[in-house]
């Protein structure tokens, strides 16, 4: 389980076709202390650390990963929102994050707003009905507040502090985003789903 609050942004360092997709990733965490199979937030996807060196770490990533997030089109260089999982006793300063992309989103709209920046956002459509104003949603691994919700997209504002902090602050028009939903919301339709 995660939070949604990034400490890291890695950079994608090597790419390996070995069966299943082996990616190494750059980062600032000691690594001295995270374990052989421990799991680690991917710009949204929870990925398992099948090896490690001085500040890199590896996972392997299946064909169904690579099908349904944004990690089929990462290259060397791309950049890569990190957290660790999160430890009884942590702060849970976002909301409960699981790590498992629902979708695929694209950036509609891009604009600045006071110091923030308001992004527009497309979903698809199976998984707009779980995104509601004021609740939360996963983006690229980043836990924020939906301001608003139209036919296809929502609407977040970014602030400064997270522009600087996650892959956010460099996103296009354009440019595609993990999305998870908030747990809840998945819980709730699934009863009323079941309840009808």
């Amino acid at each position: 389980m995660f939070t949604g609050i990034i400490t890291d942004i890695g950079n994608v360092r090597a790419i390996a076709a070995d069966g299943d997709t082996r990616l190494e990733i750059t980062t600032t965490f000691d690594t001295s202390a995270i374990a052989i199979g421990a799991s680690i937030c991917c710009s949204g996807a929870c990925l398992t650390v099948i090896d490690k060196g001085s500040e890199w770490f590896a996972a392997m990533v299946s064909a169904e990963t690579l099908s349904k997030t944004t990690l089929s089109d990462w290259q060397v260089g791309t950049p890569v929102n990190l957290e660790r999982a999160l430890r009884m006793g942590d702060e849970l300063g976002g909301h409960i994050v699981s790590g498992h992309v629902d979708g695929v989103g694209t950036l509609d709209a891009s604009e600045t707003e006071g110091a923030s920046t308001r992004m527009i956002f497309e979903a698809p459509s199976d998984l707009i009905r779980f995104i509601a104003p004021k609740g939360s949603i996963t983006i690229d691994g980043v836990s924020l507040t939906v301001n608003d919700v139209t036919d296809n997209t929502f609407g977040i504002n970014v602030i400064p502090h997270t522009q600087e902090a996650t892959t956010l602050g460099a996103l296009s028009v354009g440019g595609t985003v993990n999305l998870e939903i908030d747990m809840l919301a998945r819980y709730v339709a699934r009863l009323q789903d079941t309840s009808t």
